[in-house]
């Protein structure tokens, strides 16, 4: 079956061109040749538009999510599977097939065929080339970079630290500890982590003392686990932790409980994503809110909008958190 990039290639136009021609757009800047020549290519290829639920009338476009995590590491960090399930509302919504391409599926064969990509994660330069040379409009959503010059869509990561510790400074604390993980491209290239970097700026501008408290693994539970084990057994605890995600943070509070030490009483603690799971610790997990689900319905909403109205300025977004206020942060004891 003929698709709205197989006449886009033909015509040597845009598939939102074509998707705009065969919908008559009258708004549309084409000549009439052009216009012409699309129909007819549609004509030839015996093009069918397809028509969907109760949105109405939609273009057969495909998308494609491609994942950096694999399937298993996704489940451990539910961050990344909240953006994707928030793509997979969008275009379930809307009627638009989707096609999942995860961190072990070996050199992605069909992706060449979609009509959108939403790159989810990190990614190297040569994976981004890739992509880039696959499909002209994609998205990639948690990806920071200065070199890319693509539609993205990340958190506001500064803004959220600064909440985080104007909170925990409230509380009196100083000494602030920060547990955070270690991410690499295929090409083995570290990725920096916005958020230590805001971390660092801050404790630097207001005189904190951090350096002896910071420790970096992995984004999950059991790695917060073992590094709040390893500062128990040095003796060396500040009196407040930030960790970069909530199953950190999770992992952090059963070490803690472990070792009798009181959370909040003797160490207030702070997480970041806002799973599920956070209201349920006990106490429950004071964290910043990320809207990784509502992230990923906008990169669809952004996907398909470029692929109606062929928008060709690329847009970094900057999504705002929120700091949600629970039961494991007080006021340094010694301040009551």
């Amino acid at each position: 079956m003929a698709t709205i990039k197989d006449i886009a290639q033909l015509a040597q136009v845009s598939p939102a061109t074509v998707s705009r021609i065969l919908n008559q757009d009258a708004t549309i800047s084409v000549t009439p040749e052009t216009r012409q020549k699309v129909l007819e290519i549609a004509k030839e290829l015996q093009y069918t538009k397809k028509t969907r639920n109760q949105i109405g009338s939609v273009p057969a476009f495909t998308i494609g999510i491609v994942q950096w995590y694999s399937l298993e590491q996704e489940l451990e960090d539910p961050y990344y599977l909240s953006v994707r399930l928030g793509v997979e509302r969008y275009c379930q919504q809307m009627g638009i097939p989707i096609v999942r391409y995860f961190k072990n599926d070996q050199h992605h064969p069909d992706i060449s065929q979609r009509d959108g990509l939403i790159c989810i994660g990190k990614f190297s330069e040569d994976e981004i080339s890739y992509f880039k040379s696959c499909c002209q409009n994609i998205l990639f959503v948690d990806l920071i970079s200065e070199t890319i010059r693509e539609n993205s869509i990340v958190l506001d990561f500064d803004k959220a630290m600064q909440d985080v510790l104007d909170y925990l400074c409230s509380l009196h604390h100083r000494k602030i500890g920060y547990l955070g993980g270690e991410e690499f491209g295929s090409d083995h290239k570290k990725f920096n982590d916005a958020r230590l970097k805001a971390f660092l700026q801050y404790a630097l501008l207001h005189n904190l003392e951090v350096q002896p408290y910071i420790m970096l693994g992995q984004y999950t539970s059991e790695s917060g686990y073992q590094m709040t084990k390893k500062m128990i057994e040095k003796g060396n605890l500040p009196t407040a932790l930030f960790a970069a995600s909530d199953p950190i943070a999770i992992g952090a509070l059963r070490a803690m409980q472990e070792a009798g030490i009181e959370v909040p009483k003797q160490v207030s603690l702070i997480g970041f994503d806002d799973i599920s799971a956070s209201s349920y610790t006990n106490p429950p997990l004071t964290t910043v809110h990320a809207p990784a689900q509502e992230m990923g319905e906008y990169a669809a909403k952004l996907v398909v909008s470029k692929l109606l109205c062929d928008t060709l300025i690329p847009m970094k977004i900057y999504l705002p958190c929120h700091l949600v206020k629970r039961e494991t942060c007080q006021i340094k004891e010694d301040q009551k």
